[in-house]
């Protein structure tokens, strides 16, 4: 068995707007592991400024693992926790090696085409007519979910913008979800989630940086609002950690993201302690290639969750990898017709 990773630059067809900047392009490696003539291949989509494997050694841990692959799975994986998106691009690589059919890693009716998978319309921060162009575009293309991202603009814009949704489209028709990244403040947090919950939102996510252990779970208690933790989980590791963490702050919600929590095995930790303490949670990818997107599409299937996930970043990029995801009528589906083209 041997094993070798490839960098990959992902282009943005537009500028995408975050409170923590504007993203252009997107880095990425794919870990390719060869045995008895079958490849395996997989995604480390670790994510600069925000993946606790940011750091200056990550090249040369990947380099390491790929040499040590005879170790195999599970030490790998075990050896690796400072490093979750190595451990997701290595438990996608051996399941894509096990399979019968590449890249099919969960088989299921979703991998058969008769099946989708619920996903929210994401809006980028911008101005405001470009955030309202979006808007009218994700209802047009039938998403029942729409999520914005909120704290770039002045916050009375975002929310007229709300309104705006609200008055043409109730609670029923469109589900709301708003991302504020961390952008409020532990003082201006409750103020500004009153204001918000006059446009009956599902839930925000992340209304202060995290960190904030003690603000985060006196906002859970007397919000007005749902709270789902996103950033919040990055950096917990250990199960009692997680178990910790979701006791003390209780929040409505948890999102997961498999490449910043240490992929599927990090990610059944996280609900198993949600499960725990009646949290509910979703999927959401971190703006991997189709390759890792599709393998967090796959196993969110296998959940059966039925809320929305955030599986709609496909579409983001010029040159992501050709593969059976689309996305239509609000759903994310696995179109067998169209073929795998990884040709790096």
């Amino acid at each position: 068995m041997t094993a070798t990773y490839q960098t990959y630059t992902l282009n943005f067809k537009q500028p995408s707007g975050t409170s923590r900047g504007v993203l252009k392009t997107k880095d990425t490696w794919f870990v390719i592991i060869e045995s008895n003539g079958k490849k395996g291949v997989g995604e480390c989509g670790m994510f600069r400024g925000l993946s606790i494997d940011d750091r200056p050694d990550f090249g040369s841990v990947l380099s390491w693992t790929c040499k040590n692959i005879f170790l195999g799975k599970e030490v790998l994986i075990s050896k690796l926790k400072a490093f979750p998106s190595i451990q997701f691009g290595l438990e996608m690589a051996f399941l894509d090696l096990e399979s019968k059919t590449s890249f099919e890693l969960f088989p299921s009716k979703f991998t058969e085409g008769e099946a989708a998978i619920p996903i929210n319309g994401l809006i980028w921060m911008g101005t405001e007519a470009f955030m309202k162009e979006q808007i009218k575009s994700k209802i047009d293309a039938g998403f029942n979910c729409i999520k914005l991202k909120i704290g770039a603009i002045d916050f009375q814009a975002e929310l007229e913008l709300l309104k705006s949704i609200r008055t043409h489209f109730s609670a029923t028709d469109i589900e709301l979800r708003v991302d504020a990244n961390g952008a409020f403040t532990p003082n201006d947090a409750l103020e500004k989630l009153k204001r918000l919950s006059d446009y009956q939102l599902h839930s925000i996510e992340q209304p202060i940086k995290q960190g904030q252990v003690e603000e985060m779970a006196k906002l859970c208690d007397i919000t007005p609002l749902d709270i789902a933790l996103d950033e919040e989980l990055i950096g917990v590791l250990d199960l009692s950690d997680k178990q910790h963490l979701l006791e003390t702050i209780n929040p409505q919600y948890i999102i997961l993201k498999p490449t910043l929590v240490g992929g599927f095995q990090g990610s059944t930790e996280w609900i198993e302690a949600a499960h725990a303490n009646s949290i509910g949670y979703w999927i959401t990818s971190a703006l991997e290639s189709n390759v890792g997107l599709n393998a967090i599409a796959q196993w969110t299937y296998t959940l059966e969750n039925n809320r929305p996930q955030g599986l709609g970043t496909g579409s983001l990029f010029t040159n992501n990898i050709a593969s059976p995801l689309v996305v239509e009528h609000g759903g994310l589906h696995y179109d067998k017709r169209i073929n795998w083209n990884f040709n790096l």
